[in-house]
This record gives C-alpha cells, sequence and structure tokens, in this order.
C-alpha cells in the first residue's frame, strides 16, 4: 500500500510540475502561451491543454504553426522500456479498451483533421526501447515522428512495413490518414527527476512573481493547489484567471518580469523545456537538422554561423553583461564564443544544464585551488603530418574514438593531444563559470605550444566531450588557437558512429561578418 500510495503521489506531482511549466508562462505578457488546461481535453490526451498566440507563437517540426498542444503525462516509480507495440495495447496506459494510438487518433480528427496546428504528445520517464523500430522514427529534436522513415520504401524496408501495418490495422485506416494522424503524434521522454523539475521551476517562479519555496522545505505547494482547483472545478486558465487565481492561493508575490534578458540558440529541444517560453528572443536552427544530423540543404559555414552571428551581436548590441541558453550542438557553442570573443568587452552568463539548470559564468565563484586541472598527453601520430588534432575529454574519455577517427580520415595530423581532468570524465569534471574558464585558458596554452612544435600555420583539429559552457569559452579563444576545424560525433549511431568535419575557422568566403 505504501509503495502504491507514493507511487500515486509521485504521478501527481509529475503531472503538476509539467502544468505549471506551462501555466506560470500566462503571467509573462510577452509570452507565447494564451491559455492553459488542465485534466480537459479529448480523451487520453487530457492531463494539460495549451494553446499558443498564433501570430508569433510556436513553430512545428516542419515549419507550421503550432495553435494547441495536448499532453499525457505517465510517470512510473521504475525505468522501464517501450516499443511501437506497446502503443496499441491499453494496457500500456493502464486503459481497458482503447489504446493510446486509438486515442490519439480520435483527438487528431476532432481537433486537427488536416494534420496541422495541434500535437498530441506523450510525456513519460520511460524510455523508447534502444532496439525497436520506434527508437528510429523519433525526431530527438521535436520528438514527432519522422515520417519519412515510416513511410520510405527502401531504409529498413521490413521493420518499417510492420510498424505501418499494424498500427493502419489497429487503427483502421489507409496509409494517407495514418500519415496525417502521425504527423500530429509526439513521443517524449522525460529523462528530469522530480527533483530536477522543481528545481527548473524556481527560476521560472521568481520571474514570474509567483512565490519561490526554499529548497530545503520537503512540502511542495505547487504540487497540491493544481489539483485543489481541480476538484473546484476551474479546469481552464487565460492570463487574467491564471493570476487572480494565483492570487487568491497567495502565490502572487510581486508583478514578475524581474529576470535579465535571457537570449536561446537551439538546434535541439528538450522535452519539457521549450526555450521561447522563457527567453526573450530565440534563434531557432532545428529546421536545419534532422534529429541531431545538420540537413543536406543547410550548412554550417553558409546558413548557420551567418544567421548565430547576426543573432549574437544584435543581442550583445545594448548589454555589457549578457544571458545566453544554448541548447544547441557542440559547434555552435564553440561558434557562439568565437562571435563573442575575449575582446568583445562583454561578460557572457550561460544556462549550464548539470543535475539541474545553474548559471555559469567566469566570475561567479571564487578560485578554488581543489579544481581539478588538467592531465596532458600527446602522440605521435604521423611524424610527417602537419597538423594537430585535440581531444578535449572532460565529460567522456574520447581518446580512443579520436585515434581511430584520425587513422581512418586524416593523414594530415602530426600530433594527438589529449587533454583529461585530472579527476578523470565525467558530468562533474567542471565545477563552475570561473573553473571552465580557467580550464580554456590553460588548454589553449597548452594548444599553441603543440602547434608550435609542429608548425605555427598548422591548423588545429578539435574533438571535444565537454560542457557547452566551456566549449563557448574555448571558442572566445579561436584567434589564440589559430585556424581550426571543428568536428561531430555521431552520439546516436544514426550514421557511421564516428566524427564529421562541421565548422572552419576564421570563415571562408563568400560570409562576410559585418
Amino acid at each position: 500500500m505504501t509503495q502504491a500510495l507514493v507511487a500515486s503521489r509521485s504521478g501527481e506531482a509529475f503531472q503538476a510540475r509539467l502544468f505549471w511549466r506551462k501555466a506560470a508562462c500566462l503571467l509573462d505578457p510577452q509570452g507565447t502561451i494564451q491559455r492553459v488546461g488542465f485534466e480537459l481535453g479529448p480523451k487520453g490526451f487530457d492531463d494539460i491543454w495549451v494553446d499558443y498566440d498564433s501570430t508569433h507563437g510556436v513553430i512545428d517540426h516542419e515549419g507550421q504553426v503550432l495553435v494547441r498542444e495536448h499532453i499525457q503525462c505517465k510517470w512510473h516509480v521504475s525505468p522501464n522500456s517501450y516499443g511501437y507495440a506497446n502503443l496499441v495495447d491499453p494496457e500500456f496506459i493502464n486503459a481497458n479498451a482503447r489504446s493510446l494510438l486509438e486515442r490519439a487518433l480520435a483527438a487528431q480528427r476532432s481537433h486537427a483533421p488536416t494534420g496541422i496546428g495541434a500535437r498530441f504528445k506523450l510525456v513519460t520517464n520511460w524510455r523508447i526501447d534502444r532496439g525497436d523500430p520506434l527508437q528510429m522514427l523519433i525526431h530527438k529534436r521535436s520528438d514527432t515522428l519522422r515520417l519519412d522513415r515510416l513511410f520510405d520504401p527502401v531504409t529498413d524496408k521490413r521493420k518499417m512495413a510492420a510498424v505501418r501495418l499494424l498500427w493502419r490495422e489497429h487503427l483502421g485506416v489507409d496509409d494517407e490518414e495514418l500519415r496525417r494522424f502521425a504527423r500530429t503524434l509526439a513521443l517524449a521522454e522525460a529523462t528530469d527527476s522530480l527533483d530536477s523539475l522543481r528545481e527548473t521551476l524556481d527560476p521560472l517562479f521568481g520571474f514570474c512573481g509567483l512565490r519561490r519555496i526554499p529548497a530545503h522545505e520537503s512540502a511542495f505547494i505547487y504540487d497540491d493547489v493544481v489539483f485543489q482547483w481541480l476538484a473546484q472545478g476551474r479546469l481552464e486558465f487565460d492570463r487574467d484567471t491564471f493570476r487572480e487565481a494565483c492570487k487568491s492561493e497567495g502565490l502572487v508575490i510581486g508583478t514578475g518580469g524581474n529576470r535579465p534578458v535571457v537570449y536561446g540558440v537551439k538546434s535541439f529541444e528538450h522535452a519539457t523545456d521549450k526555450l521561447e517560453e522563457r527567453c526573450t528572443k530565440v534563434l531557432d536552427l532545428l529546421p536545419n537538422f534532422t534529429d541531431r544530423y545538420i540537413r543536406p540543404e543547410a550548412d554550417w559555414e553558409t546558413t548557420l554561423y551567418p544567421a548565430l552571428h547576426t543573432f549574437l551581436l544584435a543581442a550583445a548590441r545594448n548589454a555589457d553583461r549578457l544571458r545566453l541558453v544554448l541548447d544547441a550542438h557542440t559547434t555552435l557553442a564553440f561558434a557562439a564564443g568565437s562571435v563573442l570573443d575575449i575582446k568583445s568587452g562583454r561578460i557572457i552568463e550561460l544556462e549550464q544544464r548539470t543535475t539541474g539548470r545553474k548559471i555559469w559564468a567566469p566570475d561567479d565563484e571564487p578560485h578554488d585551488d581543489n579544481w581539478p586541472t588538467w592531465s596532458f598527453e600527446e602522440e605521435i601520430c604521423n611524424a610527417e603530418g602537419s597538423d594537430i588534432a585535440i581531444a578535449v575529454a572532460l565529460t567522456h574519455d574520447i581518446a580512443a574514438d579520436v585515434r581511430k577517427y584520425i587513422m581512418q580520415a586524416l593523414p594530415e595530423i602530426g600530433i594527438l593531444l589529449i587533454a583529461r581532468p585530472k579527476s578523470s570524465p565525467g558530468a562533474r569534471s567542471v565545477a563552475s563559470g570561473r573553473h571552465a574558464f580557467e580550464l580554456t585558458e590553460a588548454l589553449v596554452a597548452e594548444a599553441k605550444a603543440g602547434r608550435g612544435r609542429i608548425a605555427t600555420s598548422a591548423t588545429t583539429h578539435l574533438f571535444i566531450s565537454a560542457p557547452n559552457t566551456f566549449t563557448f569559452f574555448l571558442g572566445q579563444r579561436q584567434k589564440a588557437i589559430g585556424r581550426l576545424i571543428l568536428y561531430e560525433y555521431d552520439f546516436d549511431q544514426g550514421l557511421d558512429g564516428s566524427y564529421a568535419p562541421s565548422l572552419r575557422l576564421p570563415l571562408r568566403l563568400p560570409f562576410q561578418p559585418s
């Protein structure tokens, strides 16, 4: 009984915290969210729904305006995984008759008959089975289904045909209707713990003028109050009714709007955290990527870097201290630093995702002698090589993968410099913004010395596994490093499970920074 009660309460807290993540944005007068509902909507997708401003709201994975999102929350105490066949099984959602797909289809027919304008999202802490065909169908940047793969007659023909056949027969639809329906479906993995969700709400509440609950207090009133509103029949809120409801509970303590101006750059998106909901402006580069892979029609040098350059210079024009959120590839984090370089006269704060979200800056903490320093290892790859490669192994030890790639693709590499923290690579190898800043200074000095042993004109090949804050600070020193090439790793094993070159700096023509 005790375990069942804990599971029930955890599920309610999960739903409540996702609700507040959306609803608090109603108190932002410049926000894109117009209305929020709780336990109201189409059967099976009625936990939370959100109405977005159609004039300057959210854009979906194909560039269409997203007006409404219906969210179903499923929290499980024990970890597990699921696949495409579970979506046709009513027991997967603890139902007796209708499956998740049947409920989603009914919702789509009622609220998005053309397949455009609405999204029906399952948010669960269960993972999609890595060996299941469903894993190949999920856009990592939007949690929607990849229709190009689902209906591709060539790629993984047998697996995709099995998915289509099961879903068509279960739903009683043809391929055309299945495609229209599948466009509106999203399956999100909520990787944040309940504590992390609470932690991410705290700065949002501070901005919106809502009462912040100290982290040391076990009780979190926001988990309960939304269910009290539910019992009272208050299920739907706009800006005015939500503010009044919060006032009546004593939750409003200010007018809000006191957060710093925050600019976001995204090339992927987290399931429960859309940057548009909490940033002043966002550079959305998602349309240039399929999952984590750059699209053929996009290009790091002619498409992405110019857009990033224009966006960041405009953001920094009127601020001596700037806050950035970089939900973006390593290449873009480095490139952002190269735009707002060390001589820009700006102090840059960055939101760093660790176990939660923290603000890191070069001056955020005093120096600590206990912080890990570098352990450098130098290897000769080719005695005739004219270039230097650097493997930055702060979060993962990438040395073996980099060596393999150099042997296969980069005969011009003379020296490989491996930079590891003396504490060993890991998620906590960098303690703060100042620590990241100091590590970059030490690495640049070592890189310059290594390049000098090859040739001062040598090209530096950069392979980085590190927090984006460190990578941004390293990018700020691009001029000191000299001519370089950045590489992206195929983390999702969607291509060849190796590296691929991305951006060369300084940028070559035809792009001319202004």
